[in-house]
Formats: C-alpha cells, structure tokens, sequence
C-alpha cells in the first residue's frame, strides 16, 4: 500500500486510507474526529463565483461609509479605513494596526490567494507558483474577522443611537452581505483539489501493510513518515532526523511543530500579565459639554445591558471578558497536561484544542466597537471619544492568546497514548 492512499490526521497523525466521498461528503478522523478532507468534485467553479462576489462585496464595503453620525446640522461619515486612520492619528497606532490587518490585510489577501489559484484552473492553466499563494492562505485565514467586524457595527450602532441620529450606509450592508459568499467560497475551496490538479504526489514513499494495518493503527511518526502541514502529502523522513523538505512543494517538514510547548507558554504568559490591565483600565473615554468618563470593558457591557441591548450584552460580556480567560485557562491546562505526558482523556482535550481556536476570533468585538466610536465621535468640545489604554493591552492579549493556540500542536496530546512513548 503506498502513500498515495494513506492520509496521516493532522491533529493526531494517525494513519489512515482515504476513502472516497459522496457529493458534498466530509472524511474524518477515526481517532480524534477531526475533518481530514472534504468531497472536492466539481467544487472548483462554485468556490470561484463566490470568491469572486466576496471580492466585489469587499471593494463595495470598503469604497462606501459605514453609516453616517448626525449631531444637530453636523454630519460625519467614514469608512473602515478613515475608523482605522482615526485611531494611528491620536497615536493608538497598535489598535489602528490591528484593525487594518484583521479587517482590510488578512481578508484582502485571503480573498486575492483563492482568485489567483482558481482562476487559472477555471480556464484550463496552471497556476505560477502556486505553493506561494496556498501558503499565503494558510497563514491569513485565521486572522480575516469580517463576521467579527460586522457584529461590532451592530453593536457601536446601538451605542451611537444614544447619543444622535445613525443612518446605515451602503459600507455596513455590504459588510454584511460579505460573509455569505465569504464563508462559502472558504467552505467549497479545497486546497487537497488544488493539488491533485496542479501535481502528482511522488511515489517512492511507501509503507508495508505489517507497520500500518495493525489492530489498533499506526501514526506517521511511528511509521516512519512525516506529513506536509502545507500540501498533506506523506515523506519518509531521514533516520534520526526531525525534519526534512516536502517533495512537492518544497515546505520544511517537521513531525511535530519546533518548540511548540515553549512558545505556547511564552505567548500565555505574556497574555497572563496583560489580562488584568486589560481588564482594569479604562479602553475608552468619552469627554462631553457635562464633564468626562473613562468606560472599562465590564462598564461597556452594563450600559448595552442598562439601555436594554440585553442580547448585545450577553454577547460582548462572552466575547470581551469571559472568552479571553477561558481561552488563557484551557491553553494552560492543555499545555500542562500535555507536558506531563498525561494519556488522560485526549479526545476531550483535543475538543478543547478545536473550541479554543474556533472562538479566539470573537475576542476582538471590542477593538472593532471602539475603533467605529473614535471615528464617529469627533465634535471638538461637544463630543469626543477616544481610546484609552486599556484598548492596547485587550488587544494584545487578543493577538498572545491566538499565537498560543497556533504555537500549540493537538499531535502532542496524542504522542502520550502510544506504546512506544513516541
């Protein structure tokens, strides 16, 4: 059996024949359960059509304001890039930074990757380089937040409301209409299809049927196999050597992520010492004709809920406070157990691994709501708001928090239950 038939998982290396799928199928795991594949046939097209409305979508949000501000005969209208403007010209560059790249950066090139592969296949070519721009998408996806970004409009919406006259804009609307073919195209886009189309995987690597088709399975590692955490495909590794170069599309291979325990600890630490003054200080402060007001995090989530936004509320009380400390509390039992070599219940952790990554995003409602407030609220001595330091520290705990669950390899988790200590 050779390695074109063997898919090794890439949360728990286990070893396993790929199987073919029905339409719109989904292969997973049967050890941790987590997706190794999707059906791709004739997925190609569609993925295009909706990448390519996305990009459309993307140009209309960003041309046209968000929504304009009226305070008596005085109108003030931005789009996202004048919110993110805003913020680098009070000196907040950080936040300003943050924005930019989560909102504008990442999805813009998320969005440019996926037309640059599919583009050509639609007409029949092949891509230039395409391992360049597959591994441009592997790096963006995580840190494009327009769903993000949409749910903070909604709520800077109902803060604005108390203080004038909001008109929605052309900018909100289409942000909104963004996600549908946004999370479509990333749905039907199948990086397995683009290689299948544009390579032959090598066919030297090979494993015998005795080492995989045990009672109990086999893991790359223990197999003597390393997989491409970029295209997937399986290499046989130098003997004693941690590393090694795929040889399809020439990424550096390694059988578990380098340092992977000690940069999670790092980037968790760090978010530990941040978390406090993020909480603590003042991210916003509003300075009015009756006098000023520093607001916290928790002080924002009791006026949504003292204005009767309890909903709103609920969400930016999960998102801002209790997200955070979950994500800093279960990366350090996962780091911990991991690091005593715990066998203990390593479906759940992996669980927990999958629920962390998912909801790490959400943690940056917050940055959003505030950046949309300090473009809007400008009236010299009538009304301001700016961003106060608190905003720095919540969104660097934001950005530590999403390195350590990057840094963080689940194959770790799993290393412990072998028999051989592998």
């Amino acid at each position: 059996m050779d390695q074109t038939t063997l898919i090794a998982c890439h949360e728990c290396d286990f070893l396993q024949a790929e199987t073919r799928l029905p339409d719109r199928g989904t292969a997973q795991c049967i050890r941790c359960g987590a997706v190794l594949y999707k059906s791709s046939r004739a997925m190609s097209a569609p993925a295009l059509a909706c990448t390519l409305a996305a990009a459309v979508l993307f140009a209309v949000a960003n041309y046209f304001p968000i929504f304009g501000f009226q305070v008596h005969e005085t109108l003030v209208e931005t789009t996202l890039l004048g919110a993110a403007s805003s913020l680098y010209a009070e000196g907040m560059w950080p936040i300003a930074g943050l924005v930019f790249v989560t909102t504008l950066l990442m999805p813009a090139l998320n969005i440019a990757a996926m037309i640059y592969l599919l583009l050509p296949l639609h007409l029949g070519r092949i891509p230039q380089r395409p391992e360049r721009a597959l591994r441009v998408l592997r790096h963006v996806a995580p840190w494009g937040m327009i769903e993000v970004l949409v749910l903070a409009m909604l709520v800077a919406l109902v803060k604005l409301q108390h203080i004038a006259t909001v008109v929605p804009g052309i900018g909100i609307v289409a942000f909104g209409a963004l996600m549908v073919p946004l999370a479509a195209a990333t749905a039907l886009f199948s990086p397995r299809e683009i290689w299948a189309r544009i390579a032959s995987p090598a066919a030297d690597v090979s494993i015998s049927h005795a080492v995989w088709n045990t009672s109990n399975g086999t893991t790359a590692a223990r197999a003597g196999l390393a997989a491409c955490h970029l295209c997937g495909l399986l290499s046989k590794r130098l003997t004693h050597a941690h590393t090694g170069t795929c040889s399809r599309c020439g990424a550096v291979l390694h059988l578990r992520k380098p340092d992977s325990l000690t940069r999670t600890w790092a980037f968790l630490l760090a978010a530990v010492i941040l978390y406090m003054p993020a909480v603590l200080l003042p991210v916003m402060m509003t300075s009015t004709l009756f006098g000023a007001q520093s607001d916290t995090i928790l002080s924002g989530v009791v006026f949504l809920w003292n204005s009767g936004s309890w909903s709103l509320a609920v969400i930016v009380f999960i998102a801002s406070i209790l997200v955070p400390m979950l994500k800093i509390l279960s990366l350090a039992f996962l780091a911990w157990t991991t690091q005593l070599r715990s066998p203990l219940i390593p479906g759940r952790r992996t669980h927990i691994y999958r629920l962390v990554e998912f909801v790490g995003r959400w943690s940056m409602l917050d940055i959003y709501v505030i950046s949309i407030l300090v473009a809007f609220v400008k009236f010299g001595e009538v009304a301001t708001i700016d961003a106060g330091p608190g905003a720095i520290a919540f969104g660097a705990v934001v950005v530590l928090t999403m390195f350590a669950a990057l840094s963080f390899d689940p194959r770790l988790i799993w290393d412990a239950v072998e028999p051989d200590g592998e």
